[in-house]
């Protein structure tokens, strides 16, 4: 006959154990969310300026067609050279109004007032992202 073993093994984590794993996976998500964070930015940053690199091309392109720069119905006059929509400005607090465009005509340099998503001189033919960080880009 067999003897009963005097102890059982159980084979399981105890409390301890699952503290400490709840606690390291805690600190990766703590040091890992503000990176992932931080490049949605970096990615809503390097759109706008593509966006902005596009539209300023266009620019040019009318300009050499025409001979002119657009006037104030820009959205208009630049969609042939555009392809699709006019594009949305993804930085600054104008969420509603990204594709916007505030038009200027005087010969001073542009600088942003964080009302709409773009700002363009049609006497310098000057085009800008609408917002502090993106204005000198």
């Amino acid at each position: 006959m067999i003897s009963p073993r005097p102890y059982t093994v159980r084979r399981a984590f105890s409390l301890v154990e699952l503290v400490i794993v709840i606690l390291i996976l805690g600190i990766l998500a703590a040091v890992a969310a503000p990176r992932m964070f931080d490049q949605a930015t970096t990615a809503r940053q390097n759109g706008t300026r593509q966006s902005l690199v596009v539209v300023r091309n266009a620019i040019e392109l009318f300009r050499a067609q025409t001979g002119a720069l657009p006037n104030a119905d820009i959205k208009v006059q630049l969609q042939p050279f555009l392809q699709g929509a006019f594009p949305r400005a993804e930085v600054g607090p104008t969420t509603n109004h990204n594709d916007n465009v505030r038009i200027v005509s005087d010969a001073n340099p542009l600088s942003p007032s964080g009302t709409e998503g773009w700002a363009y001189n049609r006497q310098t033919g000057q085009f800008i992202v609408n917002e502090a960080t993106g204005a000198n880009w």
